[in-house]
């Protein structure tokens, strides 16, 4: 099995093969859509993309932790995180 990493650049080539825009438009239009996904997250809003799933914020509260090396063991603070669910088509 071969892995393929997508970075922005590809994306930005695929928008601007699909598209015919100028390679500058396209990556202004990738930056702000991804600037008003990673916004809403920041907000605690959940992002929907149709077909394709969901990214949610989910709170994980404290708990211990421990260190594998020296075992010695910690309280690990509590955070938000971002979950992804795909979507039943994705799927």
């Amino acid at each position: 099995m071969t892995t393929k990493t997508i970075t922005r650049a590809n994306i930005v080539a695929t928008l601007r093969h699909e598209t015919g825009l100028p390679q500058t438009e396209c990556e202004e239009l990738l930056k702000s859509v991804l600037d008003e996904i990673s916004d809403s997250l920041i907000e605690g809003e959940t992002v929907k993309i149709s077909s394709f799933g969901s990214f949610l914020v989910r709170q994980k509260g404290q708990r211990m932790g421990r260190n594998p090396k020296t075992l010695e063991s910690f309280m690990i603070a509590p955070r938000r995180i971002v979950t992804f669910r795909p979507s039943r088509k994705l799927k």
